[in-house]
């Protein structure tokens, strides 16, 4: 399964207008959300490629990532004429190019699809790597497929439309990078100043993680050995998350990524002697950008049963992607109950 070279763009339309031509599709199809819709699109149909292109809208939020918008989606197609040489364009953020890499990659067994991302967390983590997928049953991400997409592009320009949180958001995923790669790497990721960022050195910085990514995914396209050192984070994040939208106060992915490293790095500690120090200063770190997520001794249970759902595991074991120091990355690690449990009262702790 060959991966696409992430583009950070330097002239948008002109990359833009190169990467449909190569394509040579029949029809095109843009999809996009409500918030993008706005923001994004009239840059988008800047290309000339793009006259008489066919516009799908769906509502924003990760909340909306799931089997009925599919289904929508494939409807349009098929009522607008899709043939297996029509080519999907998926402008927006990870929620949009998760979801529409799904559906491109199911409709008629698959249609070419290029992701234009509009969100940092979109172009650092959903957008490049081939996993697509939508969210069931409370459950993120649990019906999927891996299908690359043809190209990926990232129009650094777009991220000045995030708010802070959905910028601090995306530069989560960037910090995990750090912390499987190299010590160097997360020194200097700390330096970056998130309360008056500098767009010239984000893009510096998202080139190299997702450099990082890059090279993982192309040893192990199927996420059955190295991968899962992408997955730091994310066995405790997306049980925060899952809970957030029972609660109905939906948690930021990369928030939930942050307290998900923030638990994981505890348990490292505890498993692995990983360096006390790197974990305050994850600590400091995150009390001082991306605040707390509050549950109680109450909701333990709960929590650890998403758990329990969590794609990584086998057989009835919770898989973790753990450190012994940064950079030095341990998969397919396994905790008690009370060790996560543990994890929970040292995260409650402040």
């Amino acid at each position: 399964m060959s991966q696409p070279i992430t583009k950070i763009c330097v002239d948008f339309i002109s990359e833009l207008n190169q990467t449909i031509g190569e394509q040579k599709a029949e029809s095109i199809f843009v999809l996009t959300d409500s918030t993008t819709q706005k923001l994004c699109l009239p840059t988008l149909l800047l290309s000339e490629k793009l006259a008489g292109c066919h516009i799908i809208c769906i509502p924003s939020g990760d909340e909306h990532k799931h089997i009925d918008s599919a289904v929508e989606i494939w409807k349009y197609l098929s009522e607008h004429g899709a043939t297996r040489k029509s080519l999907m364009i998926n402008l927006g953020g990870g929620m949009i190019t998760d979801i529409g890499g799904f559906a491109a990659a199911t409709f008629k067994r698959g249609i070419s699809f290029i992701n234009v991302s509009t969100t940092l967390l979109g172009a650092v983590d959903a957008a490049t790597g081939g996993k697509t997928g939508i969210n069931f049953l409370g459950l993120k991400n649990e019906i999927g497929v891996f299908a690359p997409a043809q190209s990926v592009l990232i129009n650094i320009d777009f991220f000045r439309t995030l708010d802070a949180a959905n910028l601090r958001s995306g530069f989560a995923e960037m910090i995990k990078h750090t912390l499987i790669e190299s010590r160097s790497e997360w020194e200097e990721i700390l330096k970056f100043d998130l309360e008056n960022p500098d767009f010239d050195e984000l893009k510096r910085l998202l080139e190299k993680s997702i450099r990082i990514k890059e090279r993982i995914v192309e040893k192990d396209p199927k996420e059955e050995n190295i991968r899962k050192a992408l997955n730091l984070g994310h066995t405790f994040g997306h049980a925060f998350e899952s809970w957030s939208y029972k609660t109905a106060k939906p948690a930021l992915h990369g928030y939930a990524v942050m307290w998900g490293l923030l638990c994981e790095l505890y348990l490292s500690n505890l498993k692995l002697d990983f360096p006390k120090e790197d974990l305050l200063q994850l600590k400091y770190l995150i009390k001082e950008y991306y605040g707390g997520f509050e549950f109680g001794c109450k909701q333990y249970e709960t929590l650890f049963e998403l758990m329990t759902h969590d794609k990584k595991n086998e057989s009835k074991e919770i898989n973790f992607t753990l450190l012994a120091d940064i950079g030095d990355i341990r998969i397919n690690q396994t905790a008690t109950k009370e060790e996560i449990f543990e994890c929970f009262d040292f995260f409650r702790e402040g």
